[in-house]
């Protein structure tokens, strides 16, 4: 019997995660997508803190236009704010989704913030 979307999902996340992990210098960016909505989070996983976390129900995000247009503002919100923090470079973690639409709009945003991955 073949997996469910979220079973496959699980199991490439725990994949990446093996390898992937976040410390104070270069914290990891953790990428959550639902239907409606997207959140974003930048983790200290030595720490276990949640440094930095944004989202499209955030209050600065527009939910005008197309659901990649929004990832994109929440990809340059984050990195707004993950600098004043004083957090210039990140690994990306996609989540176990493909690196393909709303992802990689958020990732894109992100870098035009002027974060490094």
């Amino acid at each position: 019997m073949a997996f469910s979307k979220v079973k496959r999902r699980n199991k490439i996340r725990r994949r990446i995660r093996k390898d992937l992990t976040g410390t104070s210098e270069r914290p990891r960016l953790s990428v959550f997508r639902s239907n409606k909505e997207i959140y974003a989070q930048i983790i200290d996983d030595v720490e276990g803190k949640t440094l930095v976390a944004a989202s499209s129900r955030d209050k600065g995000i527009s939910a005008e236009g197309t659901k990649s247009d929004v990832a994109t503002a929440v990809g340059k919100l984050i990195a707004e704010k993950a600098t004043q923090n004083g957090i210039n470079t990140i690994t990306f973690d996609r989540g176990g989704y493909l690196y393909h639409g709303r992802v990689k709009s958020l990732a894109e945003g992100a870098r035009e913030g002027g974060l490094k991955f």
